[in-house]
């Protein structure tokens, strides 16, 4: 049975790891990978059709806890405790809820202290019992109680109090004063672990289309040798294609990982792919997954020749690996009456929104099945990817979109290949 420390307004944990409020999904995924030996039976629950219509949850079901992540920014909003005979409590190192300690409506008294009084919600039968980002949920024993504490019932707050030796069912940590209207708050700086993050990406554009990146940059800065004097920073950096290895590692420092393309199984969309001489050494790129951005270097040149932006939508192949990027795309619509006008794609645009702007997209999408291993299916299904613009549009089955690949101007005497893809 986990023995967890409650943070009201902050955080539940223990000596070897905690889950903060404002925590990035991945971090908590994996403090559950670490200890999945104690932690396990972990559910992860979202809209298949409308991810952003719902939380996404982590549900340890073991243990009696989800963890309710933002559908928009992926950020922890709220920890649940659904089922406290499944886990051990305590409040500054004084344990009100354990196998000896039943956590009543005395023992949250003594230890928690006083507050404003009990609201009664009927429709659940239950009472709420609130703390500054902390509340308590107290079930009533029987049906014939629930209408002694009706508000209505009786005057005063003697109508509100909580009924002597009442249970609590349910325990919530949040931000704010209000459970019904917190949000998930910003990223505590304990979760950077000295990595950087994108607080928006702007994709820039000439005349023809995509040419590079403006990134709005956050990281946890210190003072002068101080860790007391950490503070947010917020830069700028720009990259384009055509930039050098060097170019990048300038403005965005080095990335989480090279990947080494070994193939390239988009060639036979190429507009000649028998006439194309096999090359000698694979492009490669650099994955930035806090940003959630690859970029692609050329092999020969070693200058950037595509940027790829990963949405993280869960039901995606690659759900998770990427943290969201929040990007804003300027597409040029060419339908009439419009010319020269542009509208605005984001992270969280569908696809069939796009095309009503655009109009159709020329050619039919190449349909792509990922997969760890020939032998292993995708148990997501395939996705579909529309070419449009020096970018192409990956397509969830549920219109959202899993990514967006930009290229570069063609070079003199090249072919655009369209129908690449990382």
């Amino acid at each position: 049975m986990l023995d967890l420390e409650v943070v009201p307004e902050r955080s539940l944990g223990n000596e070897q790891w905690e889950f903060t409020l404002g925590m990035p999904l991945s971090q908590a995924v994996s403090i559950l990978q670490k200890h999945c030996r104690i932690i396990k039976n972990v559910q992860v629950l979202y809209s298949e059709q409308c991810p952003l219509s719902h939380d996404l949850i982590l549900n340890l079901t073991q243990d009696g806890i989800k963890l309710l992540f933002d559908a928009f920014n992926q950020r922890l909003k709220v920890i649940e405790v659904y089922d406290l005979t499944k886990v051990k409590l305590k409040y500054c190192g004084v344990h009100f809820n354990s196998q000896a300690i039943a956590p009543t409506i005395e023992q949250i008294d003594q230890s928690f202290g006083a507050t404003h009084p009990g609201v009664y919600n009927s429709a659940e039968q239950l009472f709420h019992l609130n703390f500054r980002g902390l509340s308590f949920s107290f079930q009533l024993d029987s049906w014939t109680e629930a209408p002694k504490y009706e508000p209505n019932f009786a005057h005063g707050l003697a109508s509100l109090q909580i009924p002597h030796g009442a249970t609590v069912k349910r325990m919530y940590i949040y931000s704010g004063n209000s459970l019904q209207d917190t949000k998930a708050p910003v990223m505590p700086l304990s979760c950077f672990l000295g990595n950087v993050y994108a607080e928006s990406i702007d994709v820039l554009r000439d005349g023809t289309g995509p040419s590079g990146l403006r990134l709005r940059l956050l990281a946890a800065g210190c003072g002068p040798g101080l860790l007391a004097d950490a503070k947010m920073r917020v830069f700028e950096r720009s990259v384009y294609f055509g930039d050098s290895c060097q170019d990048v590692l300038s403005m965005l420092g080095s990335p989480h990982k090279v990947f080494y393309k070994s193939e390239d199984k988009m060639k036979i969309h190429s507009p000649s792919p028998h006439k194309q001489v096999p090359s000698k050494c694979n492009d490669y790129f650099f994955n930035y997954f806090t940003l959630g951005v690859d970029i692609l270097f050329d092999a020969n040149t070693h200058k950037v020749k595509k940027f790829v932006l990963h949405t993280n939508y869960p039901g995606h192949y690659n759900f998770n690996i990427y943290h969201r990027c929040e990007f804003k795309i300027p597409l040029a619509i060419k339908k009439e009456n419009a010319d020269g006008q542009t509208e605005t794609c984001t992270t969280y645009s569908k696809w069939d929104n796009i095309q009503e702007l655009l109009g159709h997209p020329v050619e039919k999408p190449v349909v792509l099945h990922r997969s760890s291993s020939p032998n292993n299916t995708n148990p997501f299904g395939s996705t579909f990817c529309f070419g449009l613009q020096r970018m192409i549009f990956e397509v969830m089955q549920n219109n959202h979109i899993a990514s967006v690949t930009l290229y570069g101007p063609p070079r003199p005497g090249a072919h655009l290949r369209t129908g690449e893809l990382p």
